[in-house]
């Protein structure tokens, strides 16, 4: 069943979501990533990310619950 999830996006994820947050519906990670896959410029990025619920690590495995914080984290390069 889809938990009702907000969504933070974080530098390069911003950009390409457009919003900062928003609210969307989704059972699990992999869920999440999929739709995210079928949006333009989140395409790319949706297989490349990391995501974290309420501030932990997660996998596409990782189950949401009602209320979920996911931040969706581009790749950085560091140096």
């Amino acid at each position: 069943m889809a938990a009702a999830i907000t969504v933070r996006y974080w530098a390069g994820a911003q950009r390409a979501a457009g919003v900062e947050q928003e609210d969307l519906s989704a059972a699990t990670i992999g869920e999440l990533r999929g739709q995210l896959a079928s949006r333009g410029e989140l395409a790319k990025l949706s297989g490349v990310a990391s995501f974290l619920v309420d501030g932990s690590p997660s996998t596409d495995t990782t189950a949401l619950y009602d209320g979920a914080v996911v931040d969706v984290l581009p790749p950085f390069a560091g140096g």
